[in-house]
């Protein structure tokens, strides 16, 4: 399994690492690592001191 997995990236290197390749890992990487281990996506937590202003943007989720 190991094997074929290293012959299949060395006979198509030139696209893996091209810009559409890489784009495409990238997403990939950052698609699992926003999903917590029972499927759902991560809440963002955001906390500030007395008399400070924050400001978060993205999905809120309640």
């Amino acid at each position: 399994m190991l094997a074929e997995i290293f012959n299949y990236i060395s006979e198509n290197k030139e696209w893996i690492f091209s810009g559409i390749g890489v784009s495409l890992i990238t997403m990939l990487i950052a698609l699992f690592r926003r999903r917590k281990s029972d499927g759902r996506i991560v809440k963002q937590i955001q906390k500030s001191g007395d008399s400070s202003v924050s400001v978060q943007i993205g999905n809120i989720e309640k």
